[in-house]
């Protein structure tokens, strides 16, 4: 690849729309973070157009999209999003046509993964696993050093695995999905209940005794002061997330998990628990090797790297 090239990577997620101008090899050159205006597609799109701009400079040749949701192979187009109000987004051709770059789109922590891969825990390695850990839980998968994306780029959806049949609501209309007992959702609904149910802890207090005001970074923050019922919640939430770990290592054999996203920066208040269930849970853990469940390394730029890099390989 010709090290003079330069890409533009746009992370659209519900709450911040960040975008990067990155080199071949990865060093962020430029940034911009514009709130998104999740509740209005058509004012996404702008946001996102305008983030773009704010880095775009001539060296630039292609651009990359990560958004949360289903995002189509070839087309670009974001058909569905689970937890936000978009529908049929036009990511790809509404780039293209304001700013007449080459332009790729794909789920959010699709590009994750291809990040981590690329320049993260997963370099020198063939085969990834990216479990997204925020709001909800996505996924992205890296097997023999190529990001798979199934038949129409709907792959690692793995957030939606149903594991608790009659659970709770989730954003995707079904009950009981991964992500509803293993993510910030869990987290912060956890929360909640322990405020109503233990109002001398430190969550009750640090929210004033209103339950409504508890947030899974409120209840990390207990649990980093030493909060038993803080900690005992993400002890129970890793818990979750180790066994569907678990399953996912069965299905797919990765040589290292890399867990990123917000609720990860709970760090291994979250991660020793998954890691104890996840060797529990994990067919015949005694008789394969072992597979490291880490902390992803790039931190809140993980997705627009990712989207820009596979922007400069795909498209240039």
């Amino acid at each position: 690849m010709n090290q003079d090239l330069q890409a533009v990577g746009i992370d659209v997620g519900g709450t911040k729309t960040a975008a990067v101008r990155i080199s071949a090899s990865g060093i962020v050159l430029a940034r911009e973070t514009l709130p998104t205006p999740a509740d209005d597609m058509q004012a996404t799109l702008e946001t996102m157009v305008r983030a773009a701009r704010a880095v775009l400079t001539p060296e630039v040749r292609a651009i990359g999209i990560g958004a949360a949701g289903l995002v189509e192979v070839g087309t670009g187009r974001l058909t569905f999003a689970p937890n936000l109000a978009w529908r049929n987004a036009p990511l790809v051709g509404y780039m293209w046509d304001a700013v007449g770059l080459p332009t790729i789109a794909d789920n959010d922590n699709n590009v994750a993964a291809w990040a981590e891969y690329r320049l993260g825990v997963g370099r020198g390695r063939s085969h990834l696993l990216f479990v997204g850990v925020g709001t909800g839980i996505g996924g992205g998968i890296v097997m023999d050093g190529k990001l798979f994306r199934g038949a129409h780029g709907f792959a690692a959806e793995i957030g939606h695995i149903i594991v608790e049949p009659g659970g709770p609501l989730c954003g995707c209309g079904n009950h009981g999905c991964w992500e509803q007992v293993a993510s910030g959702h869990a987290v912060t609904r956890a929360g909640r209940e322990a405020a109503r149910q233990h109002p001398q802890s430190m969550i009750a207090r640090r929210c004033d005794g209103d339950p409504a005001r508890v947030t899974g970074p409120l209840v990390t923050e207990c649990a980093r002061a030493g909060d038993p019922v803080a900690r005992g919640i993400l002890a129970q939430v890793g818990r979750r997330l180790g066994e569907g770990i678990a399953g996912l290592v069965n299905v797919l054999d990765p040589e290292v998990v890399a867990v990123g996203g917000g609720a990860a920066d709970a760090g291994d208040l979250l991660l020793e628990p998954a890691r104890i269930a996840y060797a529990a849970s994990v067919e015949a853990s005694a008789h394969r090797p072992d597979v490291p469940i880490v902390a992803a390394t790039l931190g809140s730029e993980t997705g627009a790297i990712g989207a820009a890099m596979l922007a400069l390989e795909e498209l240039t």
